[in-house]
């Protein structure tokens, strides 16, 4: 797979992430705790596939690494919310399956890991 074709592979990725979160975020529970982390998550989620089409279009390899550091954080922070909807037991785990799944099965194929 060369450079452009990854491209557009990731741009699709975090696209259908942004999606996932969107359809989540519109199926919370409307308790004030999850309309709460519901923002949060449905930001940091949505700017993942929005920071990495910015990355892409970098002027220079510096700033494509400088903009794919804020596409990791996002990423992170994503995550961290979605754990505390966990945690804090405001959703069920199960009803996090698919989100965690996709997260699971990149972080099972990574190189480094």
């Amino acid at each position: 797979m060369n450079n452009y074709e990854f491209g557009e592979e990731m741009k699709g990725r975090t696209k259908a992430f942004a999606v996932r979160i969107i359809k989540f975020y519109n199926q919370l529970p409307k308790t004030d705790e999850a309309r709460v982390l519901g923002r949060q998550v449905l930001r940091s989620g949505t700017s993942v596939a929005a920071n990495y089409r910015a990355a892409c279009r970098a002027k220079s390899q510096a700033d494509f690494i400088s903009k794919m550091g804020t596409v990791v954080e996002e990423a992170d922070e994503s995550l961290l919310w979605l754990e505390l909807f966990e945690d804090s037991e405001i959703i069920p785990a199960g009803k996090l399956n698919e989100l965690n799944k996709k997260r699971k099965n990149h972080c099972a194929s990574s190189p480094d890991r």
